[in-house]
């Protein structure tokens, strides 16, 4: 087997703002798809007429499973195919081994993707509140790096 080159991962670091982009629009792929199921979940038609029933928990779970389910997808197997969820990949980035630059196992990506919700759930609102200038973190021994020509 040839001995192939990695791109070291200390001089592929990506700027705050692009990973933070990546992230957003990732974030925003979820929850969009999510509402699109449920919207289309709660709509009813009555004499004709259609009506979109929000109070229904068919709407709040379909709304929940589809963003769940699509992140996973995007975050874990999309990542696990292409080294990179779609955002990543309009933005120039990919996900890699910290030790060699390598591609991510799957049990390492479910552990990023489950520290991603924990990340948002905790730091973000600390961070928010506080106006702290706490960067976003790499997890489970994975890191987010730019993208080069031969990636």
């Amino acid at each position: 087997m040839a001995h192939q080159q990695r791109t070291s991962t200390r001089d592929a670091a990506p700027t705050q703002a692009r990973r933070v982009t990546a992230a957003v629009v990732d974030a925003l792929i979820a929850l969009l798809c999510g509402l699109t199921a449920g919207t289309a979940a709660g709509i009813k038609v009555v004499d004709g007429l259609v009506e979109l029933q929000p109070q229904s928990p068919t709407v709040w779970a379909t709304a929940l499973g589809v963003a769940v389910a699509v992140s996973l997808f995007n975050h874990v197997l999309l990542t696990l195919a292409s080294r990179a969820s779609l955002a990543k990949l309009l933005t120039g980035l990919r996900v890699v081994r910290a030790s060699d630059g390598g591609r991510p196992g799957f049990l390492r990506l479910v552990g990023r993707w489950l520290f991603g919700f924990y990340w948002m759930v905790v730091f973000v609102p600390i961070h928010v509140v506080t106006d702290s200038g706490v960067e976003q973190q790499d997890a489970v021994g994975l890191r987010i790096v730019r993208r080069t020509a031969r990636s």
